[in-house]
């Protein structure tokens, strides 16, 4: 945090005097000497100064002023963030963010700005970040979205969740900077292009519907792929087209005895 000051103060009596500051110019160093204006006489602070006595006022009084302008330096967990390195700020943006996605690798990097471990890792995630630039960073801060967290079961930290299209979560697991190969390998294995048969999948339909019901993220999440309620609905139009071929059956089935029945009396 940088500090900047400015302070003046003027002293007022009824012989009014005043202080200034002055400095004496010497080959080496300034010096600061005190000289005071009494009754519009310079009296000097120093040989001068000894034999003068200035009696001092009955009602004196200090008037001062300063200001402090005060520069907010940047927290470790926004230093030296990459393009691809997004910072979560709801449980409802990370369900997004993962539906998006599409078949990207997407990294949900879980850290507390109180987490030693966390803030001697960020640099190296921030390079691994700049150096795999088609992958998604989601930064997830564990004190602000603490019962998303606990949502999803997150105890340890920091902690790392890999998700890749249709697949969804394919990883997950908790490292430091002595285990950051854990990581590297893990990158490694999963930034490689494949081929997604579906949309992304993000969490785990059991996560979204927790999540919801502690009031996370909306019942209805446009981001889930499936919730109970389209299943129902799903059940409902199935049941109905097969209960549409039911009835068509018989009803043919019923047409043909009608004219097996005719046939038989033009017979008799």
């Amino acid at each position: 945090m940088a500090i900047s000051s400015k302070c003046g103060f003027y002293v007022s009596g009824l012989n009014e005097m005043s202080l200034r500051s002055k400095s004496k110019q010497s080959n080496s160093r300034a010096f600061p000497v005190l000289g005071v204006d009494f009754l519009g006489k310079p009296i000097s602070d120093q040989k001068g100064l000894k034999d003068s006595r200035v009696k001092s006022p009955s009602n004196f009084f200090v008037r001062s002023q300063a200001s402090i302008c005060v520069s907010k330096a940047m927290k470790w967990w926004e230093k030296t963030l990459k393009p691809n390195m997004v910072e979560i700020n709801s449980a409802q943006e990370l369900v997004d963010s993962l539906h998006n996605a599409g078949d990207r690798l997407v990294i949900v990097d879980f850290y507390s700005p109180g987490c030693g471990g966390c803030r001697a890792l960020h640099p190296k995630i921030c390079q691994l970040a700049e150096q795999n630039p088609d992958a998604i960073f989601l930064k997830v801060n564990y004190e602000e979205l603490k019962t998303m967290c606990h949502g999803l079961h997150i105890h340890v930290l920091p902690f790392f969740r890999f998700y890749r299209g249709a697949e969804g979560r394919v990883c997950s697991f908790s490292c430091t900077n002595a285990t950051i190969n854990k990581f590297k390998d893990a990158l490694a294995k999963y930034k490689a292009e494949g081929c997604s048969l579906g949309p992304a999948k993000g969490l785990d339909e059991s996560e979204i519907l927790h999540l919801a019901e502690i009031g996370e993220i909306s019942a209805r999440s446009s981001s889930s792929p499936s919730t109970k309620e389209e299943r129902v609905e799903e059940d409902v139009v199935m049941k109905s087209i097969d209960l549409c071929g039911v009835w068509s059956n018989a009803i043919h089935n019923h047409v043909i005895q009608l004219e097996e029945e005719e046939s038989t009396l033009v017979k008799v």
